[in-house]
């Protein structure tokens, strides 16, 4: 794939992420990719993935997501990323809170043939179940 190739590949993952698009989300993956999130744990298969993204979508149906840079280095992409929604239902084991949460996080991919064969999630999960008001911290001064 071209470097132009790789930027329409994720601008279409992009529009399904703000379509909220679970099967083109699902299709952008291998059938045997995996994930690995803070979140979902590692994942691995077609079934896997399109549940994870199920969820997400059930959880936060209001989510919005925009990708903030895009580094492109062979068969690997790098995409900073930041994603807002509203708990709407069970999370991690914990009742709906209506409370709005953001992410900012990168996730690496590596791609095979056009398809995501293998993707790194890394963002701040404490700092989500934090603003979900799931968790308590006490101030550090």
């Amino acid at each position: 794939m071209t470097r132009s190739d790789f930027s329409d590949f994720f601008a279409g993952r992009d529009k399904a992420w703000q379509d909220h698009n679970v099967e083109a989300l699902t299709a952008s993956h291998t059938p045997d990719g995996e994930i690995e999130s803070p979140l979902f744990g590692n994942l691995k298969g077609e079934t896997a993935i399109r549940k994870s993204y199920v969820e997400w979508f059930s959880t936060f149906p209001d989510t919005e997501f925009s990708c903030e840079h895009l580094l492109i280095d062979g068969d690997r992409v790098a995409q900073f990323i930041k994603i807002t929604g509203t708990q709407h239902r069970d999370f991690c084991g914990f009742p709906a809170t209506g409370k709005r949460m953001q992410i900012r996080g990168i996730s690496l991919y590596f791609l095979v043939e056009g398809k995501i064969i293998r993707e790194i999630r890394n963002y701040d999960f404490t700092g989500v179940l934090l603003q979900l008001g799931l968790l308590k911290a006490k101030p550090a001064f």
